[in-house]
């Protein structure tokens, strides 16, 4: 067509193609080929290779999340990036909105993934996601502040089942009650407990003390009795228990003392296990349950942005008349979004779509670096599994397997994002 000579085409074309041969057409030929022999590379395995990916406990997890991750990730990441696109469109600070969001691109996925590893730490006090967790949950059900309580020696409590304590013996109105617990530290107290003290009788009720019967000190301090260093339990339950029934109960006040009416007089006093209850600490984000949505949850915050820079990009192509006519005939902002907006963008999302299933099939770096050693297995994906057969497991043959298997998954999706795309350069 230029009119230049074949020798020179070819010329100037042969570093490409050297590269390209170098780079993509040997290794997926080499790997083709490796697929069909054995760990050693002597034997002939035929499609053994191949069925092993039908048949290893491993490769079925991977080939599972696999599924999960291009139904899940390309969706809700195209979803949340035309949202943003559409919603910040009207705006005045649009475009520094569409800054922040599109900013996580600029990150590596080896940082990303050490970043959310963080996020998802167990410890409220390291791991964000939990410290937003427990809070909430907090706010709405408050956690005992005194979940390692117990008695100590020579109390008159003991264990009931089930972490609840009862008295050794029925109590009776007029004979003030104490009970003593230990084994939470004085600076780890509610910061509404007051000293200690001892209540007096009162012949119509049941009354007495609740407190950590601790001081410091080798030696220092009454035993069962309250001293004046010693904080009583704030909040402290206490039930009066008869056939097994509760017919009283109460909660402590500041300084340990409670009161109970003459219907516990001859009762167990019965400290509940809601009182000793270890504080909620959250959900295991890592552990096997929730490791692959969390590991898709990173993918999304990564990639939602490059979906809405594209969406946004589209939108500005679409002819408001036709979004103003749409007005105009009476319909509302959701119509016009439903009935108008995303048809004109159907060719757009279709793209942003299957270009984030093609990224997805070849997830790695995100799933080895956020997985932890325990539940990796779990959070296992295609590329993952070929990396650790291939290296770890030595088993180059069955890795050569799953590399063309993967091959053979993102072809087709190729193949109509390279059509649609054509299709839309014909237009």
């Amino acid at each position: 067509m230029t009119g230049t000579r074949g020798t020179v085409a070819a010329l100037f074309l042969l570093p490409a193609l050297v590269l390209l041969g170098a780079l993509v057409v040997y290794p997926i030929g080499y790997s083709v080929f490796r697929s069909f022999f054995d760990q050693s590379g002597d034997g002939f395995a035929g499609f053994d290779n191949y069925e092993a990916l039908f048949t290893d406990d491993g490769i079925r997890t991977a080939l599972k999340n696999n599924v999960i991750w291009v139904v899940f990730a390309p969706t809700v990441a195209t979803a949340l990036g035309l949202i943003f696109a559409v919603l910040t469109e009207r705006v005045r600070w649009g475009t520094a909105f569409k800054l922040v969001v599109f900013m996580p691109m600029a990150i590596s996925m080896l940082a990303a993934g050490i970043i959310f590893r963080l996020v998802y730490d167990q410890d409220p006090d390291k791991g964000i996601a939990n410290a937003v967790w427990v809070g909430v949950h907090d706010t709405f059900a408050q956690s005992s502040a005194f979940p390692k309580a117990h008695p100590g020696r020579e109390s008159p409590l003991e264990a009931a089942g089930g972490g609840a304590f009862v008295t050794t013996q029925p109590v009776r109105a007029g004979e003030p009650v104490t009970l003593p617990l230990v084994g939470v530290a004085p600076d780890l107290l509610p910061d509404d407990a007051k000293p200690a003290r001892q209540t007096s009788a009162d012949p119509g009720k049941v009354t007495g003390t609740t407190w950590q019967d601790f001081t410091r000190g080798k030696g220092v301090g009454t035993l069962n009795a309250p001293d004046a260093s010693e904080l009583g339990y704030p909040g402290m339950r206490i039930e009066a228990v008869k056939d097994g029934k509760v017919v009283a109960s109460t909660t402590a006040a500041d300084d340990g003392t409670f009161t109970l009416p003459a219907d516990a007089d001859g009762a167990l006093l019965r400290l509940p296990a809601s009182n000793f209850e270890e504080p909620y600490n959250g959900l295991d984000w890592l552990g096997p349950s929730l490791v692959t949505p969390a590991i898709v949850g990173s993918y999304i915050w990564m990639w939602a942005g490059f979906a809405m820079v594209l969406i946004a990009a589209g939108l500005a192509g679409v002819p408001r008349e036709l979004l103003e006519a749409a007005r105009v005939d009476g319909a509302n902002e959701w119509q016009v979004f439903r009935r108008v907006t995303v048809p004109l963008l159907a060719p757009v999302l279709a793209v942003v779509t299957v270009t984030l299933m093609i990224n997805v099939l070849k997830v790695f770096d995100l799933v080895f670096i956020i997985a932890p050693g325990s539940s990796q297995d779990d959070a296992n994906v295609l590329a993952l599994e070929l990396y650790r057969k291939g290296f770890s497991e030595d088993q180059p043959g069955i890795a050569s397997a799953i590399a063309v298997f993967l091959l053979l998954l993102v072809i087709p999706v190729m193949w109509f994002n390279i059509r649609r795309l054509r299709r839309e350069v014909r237009r």
